[in-house]
């Protein structure tokens, strides 16, 4: 006769396999950031499909996740067509992607979040850079700069921060309007401000930030006090 107590049984294992999946793939988020206020992650996958080691989606929802220094405010994201270590993982071992997995979502920091991550060097190392290749003859390289404050308006970042040159310093405020181009790649114009620590430029300077192929961003909204992303990345093993 067969064992009524079967279906019961692999029931609870796939249970036991979901928890442990979902366990696996919490610690692997929080891998990649120093820190994460609140983190819901829910796995949609059949019982074959986890035995298997491929996960058709994953719904990941997190805020004031911090990556790197960077205070991200909120983040909603769904992973496709995942595939995964299930043996090793099942034997205890952190979760590795075993194929590039196309994320899509979206992300949101707003300007008090920005401006509390002023001092990460991802962040300061992004605005030098930019601006070295934007307003070159302004700003050189090697040139310190310490920013102070950073306003979001409709389609504009204005940048205030404090130039240090032989042991001089200068109140900068630098004003940036941002256009999506197309999927990877971001337009930054500089628009002169009427100030005296900024002296007059006379011709356009616009520069081109490619952020590579594995980008593919469809919606970029720069509005008063908030940035809001939406679109989609690949995640490489």
């Amino acid at each position: 006769m067969p064992d009524q107590n079967f279906p019961s049984i692999t029931a609870n294992k796939i249970r036991v396999i979901t928890q442990v999946l979902t366990t696996a793939l919490k610690l692997w988020l929080r891998t990649q950031v120093s820190q994460v206020s609140q983190l819901e992650v829910e796995i949609r996958a059949s019982d074959r499909q986890l035995l298997s080691g491929r996960i058709p989606s994953v719904s990941i929802f997190a805020t004031h996740a911090v990556y790197q220094g960077l205070l991200v405010t909120q983040i909603q994201i769904m992973a496709e067509n995942i595939r995964i270590n299930i043996g090793s993982i099942l034997r205890g071992k952190p979760l590795r992607l075993l194929e590039t997995v196309t994320v899509l979502g979206e992300l949101t920091i707003d300007e008090k979040d920005l401006n509390a991550s002023l001092s990460s060097d991802l962040l300061s190392t992004a605005f030098n850079d930019v601006l070295i290749r934007l307003l070159p003859e302004l700003f050189p390289e090697f040139q310190p700069i310490n920013w102070q404050n950073i306003l979001l308006e409709n389609k504009q970042i204005i940048l205030r921060g404090i130039r240090v040159t032989n042991s001089k310093t200068t109140p900068l405020e630098i004003c940036v309007a941002l256009q999506l181009l197309n999927g990877h790649e971001l337009q930054l114009t500089h628009i002169p401000t009427k100030h005296k620590q900024e002296p007059p430029l006379e011709d356009s300077h616009e520069y081109n930030l490619d952020l590579g192929s594995d980008v593919d961003i469809q919606e970029l909204m720069l509005i008063p006090g908030k940035l809001v992303c939406r679109g989609r990345i690949n995640v490489n093993p």
